[in-house]
């Protein structure tokens, strides 16, 4: 979808995606190597009390379920940023992530193309949030 097709107040729901243990230790292994996210023996007797994945796995889940609906399409050029990043609640392994996306602003610029950002808002199975962030990009006209 072009910008001018977004309208402010929109909203879409996004499909689930289960997250396994093995995912988000292979995840924390390369890019966040903390005990709560590798070390289970440890992790059991921390503040979680168990296995918890990384917020920046969650991060990178909300925007992948995000974009997989299509919406953007190739109309999308760049991100251009995000903002109000928040990991509300913590995410263990066999939860499924799914989000509310709302369009919160849209602005026309140069060359035929905006800025379109939307508040991504992850929740879990259990219809808690976890996961919360605004995400700005240019798209076409």
């Amino acid at each position: 979808m072009k910008l001018d097709k977004f309208t402010i107040g929109q909203v879409f729901q996004t499909k689930s995606l289960k997250l396994t243990k093995e995912n988000i230790m292979r995840f924390a292994g390369e890019f966040d190597p903390q005990y709560m996210h590798l070390d289970e023996e440890r992790a059991n007797k921390g503040r979680f009390n168990g296995i918890i994945a990384s917020g920046i796995h969650t991060l990178a889940i909300s925007f992948k379920v995000w974009v997989e609906e299509g919406y953007y399409g190739d109309d999308v050029i760049a991100g251009t940023r995000m903002n109000n990043i928040k990991f509300i609640r913590p995410v263990y392994p066999e939860d499924e992530l799914h989000l509310i996306v709302e369009v919160i602003d849209k602005k026309a610029t140069k060359h035929e193309t905006g800025i379109l950002t939307v508040l991504l808002c992850t929740f879990n199975d259990k219809e808690e949030k976890v996961f919360e962030g605004e995400l700005s990009v240019l798209i076409k006209r």
